[in-house]
């Protein structure tokens, strides 16, 4: 969860989860940062079919790849022991479990929408490394057994359960399933903006994103931060492949970054629309740009660094957007001799530009903010020409 509580600097609060800090500056996309769809929605356009399925036809489901479970999705992993084999203990003791919601892609695969933590724990359980029961608080004589070692009844029993699957038909408009994801998301800890678009991804543009975020270039320019707990990495490197691919034209006509950001996944897992070779030159562009982020900011790239201030802030993903962009479009060789002056601008700006501090701390997701911030950006890295 967020917290407002963990500063880093005046105007700066660093997101906590889980009471650890993320490393990632929180951040006001203001209203515009919503999804505009038709409102009230158009019943036309929401189809969602209900089924009934035994946990066995689900998990081979699972086994054959019809369905989905998110693969390197790195917050679906962190149940507790107890919590996984309480999990387990309600299905011994035929308690139902709350719906589970599919989402359907037009090539008729399945992606978990809402349940993930709940299916991949029982999939671990019974089809995968598996793990001990402990923490029961009832079936005591289970305890500290797996599942080959249940007797047959119970692992009957466990394959038998009846799970009421809620499935949404792919001629759902993306924009519509997006908000419907978001209001049936349940769990502890809700998923986040990227969380969500990584579960209705495809295999293409994760693993687009995660070469990006796995580079050393990018761990040098972040200071670490590839496998972010909440996805973080991944959102800053769709944000940079959104503006490269599409452009900031594209986002001053549609100004809704979840929008954006869900349309350019699209766009990155249509090899017909993007192909390879586009793709590469763009993990070409971000490779340079990272680079020359290090370069120029040291560790301090992508980071609040106002005059007067010398403390290691955190990443601020708007910065990290705009500073991307537009270093991509510089050599090395050419940034090197005046990276002082560079540094020297956008600190200046940082300290004294009241309209770009706005422009990346709050509404970060107004035309005109994303705008300013772009052209104040491209100003500063001429510093020195």
């Amino acid at each position: 969860m967020t917290s407002q509580g963990a500063h880093a600097g005046p105007d700066v609060v660093e997101d906590v989860f889980e009471g650890l800090a993320t490393g990632i500056e929180v951040e006001d996309a203001g209203t515009a940062g919503e999804p505009v769809i038709e409102r009230p929605w158009n019943p036309a356009q929401i189809r969602v079919t209900t089924s009934t399925f035994s946990l066995r036809n689900i998990l081979d489901q699972i086994d054959e790849e019809a369905l989905e479970l998110a693969p390197d999705f790195q917050r679906g992993q962190v149940w507790k022991a107890n919590q996984k084999s309480l999990l387990v203990e309600s299905l011994l003791l035929n308690i139902p479990l709350p719906a589970f919601y599919f989402a359907e892609d037009r090539d008729g695969a399945f992606h978990v929408v809402d349940g993930l933590q709940r299916l991949s724990t029982l999939y671990e359980f019974v089809r995968g490394r598996g793990f001990p029961l402990k923490g029961l608080e009832y079936l005591h004589d289970v305890e500290g057994l797996r599942f080959p070692d249940l007797a047959v009844q119970w692992q009957r029993r466990i394959n038998n359960t009846q799970l009421v699957i809620n499935v949404i038909d792919p001629t759902t408009p993306p924009d519509v399933m997006y908000d419907i994801f978001k209001r049936i998301n349940t769990g502890g800890t809700p998923l986040n903006a990227q969380e969500i678009r990584h579960c209705m991804s495809k295999p293409r543009s994760r693993e687009i994103l995660r070469r990006m975020t796995h580079s050393n270039t990018f761990a040098l320019a972040t200071n670490g931060l590839t496998d972010h707990i909440r996805m973080n990495d991944r959102e800053m490197a769709l944000r940079f492949a959104a503006f490269w691919l599409l452009g900031l034209d594209a986002y001053m006509e549609l100004p809704v970054m979840e929008n954006f950001l869900m349309h350019a996944t699209q766009l990155l897992d249509d090899p017909e629309r993007c192909p390879d070779a586009r793709v590469e030159a763009m993990e070409k562009a971000f490779t340079g740009a990272m680079e020359n982020a290090r370069e120029v900011f040291g560790e301090h790239a992508f980071r609040k660094w106002p005059m007067g201030s010398e403390g290691l802030s955190p990443i601020n993903r708007a910065l990290f957007e705009t500073w991307s962009i537009t270093l991509a479009a510089y050599q090395l060789d050419d940034l090197s001799p005046r990276k002082h002056e560079i540094v020297n601008a956008a600190r200046r700006r940082m300290a004294r530009d009241i309209e770009y501090l706005n422009s990346v701390t709050s509404s970060t997701s107004d035309r005109r903010r994303v705008s300013y911030r772009f052209e104040a950006a491209a100003e500063d890295a001429r510093a020195g020409l």
